[in-house]
């Protein structure tokens, strides 16, 4: 059991890395891209919005940044070392 926790974790740890990849770049809103980006969020934003509450956006000239993928990360590898 301990074993199949531990690879989910890190399945949804490449699941937000992938997410993050991708919003590096303009998509189609009518392209397929969009529809796995769309994917990825609906799966990644019940445990990214809370933390996006907690932690406020950075600001650098007109460009946002979004540290809470950085923090579900860690977040995930410290649960993992524990578990695994």
């Amino acid at each position: 059991m301990t074993e199949i926790i531990c690879q989910l974790l890190f399945l949804y740890l490449l699941v937000i890395f992938v997410r993050v990849v991708l919003s590096w770049f303009p998509l189609n809103p009518n392209g397929s891209m969009a529809t796995v980006a769309g994917f990825l969020n609906m799966v990644t934003d019940p445990v990214m919005n809370p933390v996006r509450r907690i932690l406020p956006t950075a600001r650098f000239g007109g460009m946002a940044l979004d540290f809470s993928p950085i923090i579900v990360i860690f977040g995930i590898q410290i649960l993992r070392n524990i578990i695994c």
